[in-house]
């Protein structure tokens, strides 16, 4: 088997693919970017996390009244 009648076909493949990769690359990066923005717009907004609690204060007037 002869590589050089194939390389056309091997550099257009491997072109292909970073070119492919790139892209991802590109998409994830810009969707990070968005979704930061968003949530910090949502933060301003007032909107909090289910993880976080809701109300954190409560909890602390209440371990004072029983301290």
């Amino acid at each position: 088997m002869n590589a050089v009648n194939h390389v056309g076909f091997i550099v257009a493949s491997y072109a292909a693919a970073v070119a492919i990769v790139g892209v991802l690359i590109a998409w994830v990066t810009l969707d990070y970017r968005t979704q930061r923005l968003r949530l910090a717009d949502l933060e301003m907004r007032g909107v909090t996390r289910r993880s976080v609690p809701a109300r954190p204060e409560p909890a602390i007037e209440q371990a004072k009244e029983k301290a």
